[in-house]
């Protein structure tokens, strides 16, 4: 009993063996496997915006040809108007770049034929850093007008009232207080027609092929991921083997 007690002793006594907390190998695969399953998750996302991307940029090439259609238009569809402008209703659109230009894109109401009511975003009209209100002419008469739709939809955020005098920070259809409002939630970006300006609009799609590389990025980040994850994972476990089986330590 005693050479027992004597020799746990000298056991206890003796100088310590390092070993490695058998938690730090389970911590170090859970960390790691979070991070591959991450990349993984994120490339699959760039990928599916590829996608998404592609089929757009696709209704957008099939968009249809209309003329003073009284439904919605789609997306991108390519519209012929006939009406008149209102002059006195038109708003600027504030800080918009064009060829290294600072200006706005000037709205103007149009009243069809049929007396319903669209916006038509005419183009840039450079202002400088200059904070009068601008003043664009606008053709008198009835016009003939054709250019590209846009749907409304969730714009920038704002970090303030959108309306300083006759200029907007992004375009909403309700600081129009028109009879009746507009026809449909959208806008019309002139292509041809009388009280076109300068077109500085274009679809804001980032190209499919860039997402592409955005998942290839990810998914080689998740690769590089998964092996640290296995190699260190090694190490770690010929550690703590070695520390087990070291002279005096505990098995």
């Amino acid at each position: 009993m005693g050479h027992s007690i004597e020799g746990q002793g000298a056991k206890a006594g003796g100088r310590p063996t390092p070993r490695l907390p058998g938690g730090r190998l389970g911590l170090w695969y859970l960390l790691w496997s979070l991070l591959v399953t991450v990349g993984l998750c994120l490339g699959l996302w760039q990928w599916e915006r590829a996608d998404d991307k592609r089929r757009y940029l696709a209704r957008l090439d099939a968009a249809p040809t209309l003329e003073s259609p009284s439904e919605m238009p789609p997306e991108g569809a390519r519209l012929t108007l006939r009406g008149e402008y209102l002059a006195q209703e038109t708003l600027f659109l504030d800080n918009r770049t064009h060829e290294g230009q600072l200006g706005v894109a000037v709205l103007t109401p149009l009243r069809d034929e049929a007396g319903r009511l669209w916006l038509v975003q005419r183009g840039f009209l450079p202002t400088g850093p200059s904070r009068e209100t601008p003043t664009a002419a606008t053709p008198a008469g009835e016009v003939r007008v054709h250019g590209r739709w846009q749907a409304a939809g969730d714009g920038p955020p704002l970090f303030g009232p959108n309306r300083e005098g006759q200029r907007l920070q992004r375009i909403d259809l309700a600081e129009w207080d028109l009879p009746g409002g507009f026809a449909h939630p959208g806008w019309l970006h002139l292509e041809e027609g009388p009280g076109r300006l300068a077109p500085w609009w274009q679809p804001s799609v980032v190209p499919p092929g860039r997402h592409v590389g955005y998942a290839v990025q990810w998914w080689g980040l998740a690769l590089a991921a998964l092996a640290v994850m296995l190699i260190g994972g090694h190490r770690l476990a010929s550690e703590r083997r070695a520390g087990r089986d070291a002279p005096g330590s505990d098995n």
